[in-house]
């Protein structure tokens, strides 16, 4: 009897870590189709980005590409430092003008330039992201009307800099006349809007109060 019911107790004790196992895999499997869902969102900004600039002539497409890249790099140097800068190059693929990101810094007299998705951090990722939106609306001819809507922005910059970005998005308010609707855990964008709303669940019903 004392040997079935140690089996019972060592079935259960593994049954017991299958399950915590099960669910963490499950939080890795939520957390991998949350990245993959930003990824392509971002990858959407970008090729939306290169249709622009490959449809516009020769004379709006230099146009539009000085207002990209001071656009991105106003932002990278504002809420990071003076170091960084973006850079838009054209190579002829296929009988056809194709667009390359890069974000660039100096070392030594040497520029240093990689592929915002490849070789830096979240956070600068996410800035040019942003920085690019904002850009397509104000180049795009005719121009896109209507207000900014932003889902989580900026959500792997560090604390250190996330006041930055909550400034800028105020100067890109004030600038360009644009309203920002924005969704966002962040307590700094949250503080800056002009007005804040929190949408909270409880038993199933979801309520929203007016925050200031």
């Amino acid at each position: 009897m004392r040997k079935l019911e140690k089996e019972i107790n060592l079935c259960q004790e593994n049954l017991s870590i299958k399950f915590a196992e099960k669910r963490a895999m499950e939080n890795i499997k939520q957390k991998l189709v949350e990245h993959t869902r930003k990824l392509e969102a971002e990858i959407d900004i970008y090729n939306k980005v290169r249709i622009l600039l490959n449809n516009s002539a020769d004379h709006g497409r230099k146009q539009a590409q000085s207002q990209i890249e001071l656009l991105v790099t106003k932002a990278l140097q504002y809420i990071f430092d003076e170091n960084h800068y973006f850079k838009i190059e054209f190579q002829e693929k296929s009988n056809r003008i194709e667009a390359e990101f890069y974000v660039c810094s100096m070392h030594h007299g040497v520029e240093i330039k990689t592929k915002p998705e490849d070789s830096r951090g979240g956070g600068v990722v996410d800035i040019v992201s942003l920085a690019l939106r904002i850009a397509l609306m104000e180049t795009y001819r005719p121009k896109l009307q209507g207000p900014i809507i932003l889902d989580e922005p900026a959500k792997h910059v560090s604390e250190e800099y996330i006041a930055r970005v909550a400034l800028f998005l105020k100067s890109v308010n004030t600038n360009f006349n644009r309203q920002i609707i924005m969704v966002t855990h962040n307590s700094h964008l949250m503080e800056s809007a002009d007005e804040g709303y929190r949408v909270e669940i409880k038993n199933g019903i979801t309520w929203v109060n007016k925050s200031h």
